[in-house]
């Protein structure tokens, strides 16, 4: 259980760390340490869809024989239109701070703070069903590839920190409470996670579902931002060649540790 407790905070640790940018620096992020974490956390985050959700979804529907790949396929969608249809109900977080979508009568630094946290919730509900099925005794779940995860969504949330927090001290804040309005941002993901383990009965039986679910969920957010805000202006290849560490890590977390 600790390591369950552990693991559905570290996201939530690296979203207070991001925040505590506001005590250190005057400007923005760095841009190539953002490319950095970001290039970082989408290869952590692809290589822990693939071999700690979307295998081991398969592997539990064996008992479909050839279509096995179902729930894999129809949850990886169900998680894909998900967060589709969340980028259009509220507005659309980059890393440099910026959003997009439909204009709401709130100041830009509140719909900041109302979209970053809205979308840490699917990411909180991912490390949940993971640790949920570590809970559960699901051999295809190692504690390596649960931990693995959540320090990928950790590495994510560092830069949201940051672009909550600061923009919220150049209004006025004090660093304090800018910090805490940054690191309350990320607050729902353990809860989220935790709401779902104590949902175990119910989301259980479906777990392919939900596994592949989470993936689909991941994959979005690595696609629709991380990738390209690695890959936009100068020093790409800073992003690019940490996806590739962070994928390797992962892999070697999941594979030889699990």
């Amino acid at each position: 259980m600790t390591d369950v407790i552990r693991g559905i905070m570290i996201p939530f640790l690296g979203t207070a760390a991001g925040a505590a940018c506001v005590f250190f620096l005057k400007g923005q992020l760095n841009e190539k340490i953002h490319k950095a974490l970001n290039g970082f956390a989408a290869g952590v985050m692809v290589a822990a869809s693939v071999w700690s959700l979307l295998i081991p979804a398969m592997n539990q529907s064996e008992h479909m024989g050839k279509l096995a790949f179902i729930p894999a396929v129809a949850g990886f969608w169900l998680g894909v239109l998900f967060l589709l249809a969340l980028d259009h109900i509220v507005p659309h977080i980059h890393g440099d701070g910026e959003s997009e979508g439909p204009e709401v009568s709130l100041k830009k630094t509140t719909r900041l703070l109302f979209a970053v946290t809205l979308h840490n919730i699917p990411e909180g509900m991912a490390a949940g069903v993971v640790y949920a099925g570590l809970l559960s005794g699901n051999s295809e779940i190692t504690v390596a590839g649960a931990l693995a995860l959540s320090i990928g969504l950790a590495i994510q949330n560092f830069p949201e920190g940051a672009i909550i927090s600061m923009p919220l001290r150049s209004e006025g804040w004090t660093k304090g409470k800018a910090f805490a309005g940054g690191a309350l941002s990320g607050i729902v993901e353990p809860l989220g996670a935790a709401l779902t383990i104590l949902a175990a009965g119910i989301f259980v039986p479906i777990l392919p579902y939900l596994l592949s679910f989470s993936a689909g969920a991941m994959i979005y957010v690595v696609v629709e931002d991380l990738i390209p805000e690695m890959s936009q202006g100068k020093h790409s290849n800073i992003g690019t060649v940490f996806f590739a560490v962070g994928f390797s890590i992962m892999m070697v977390l999941d594979v030889a540790l699990g």
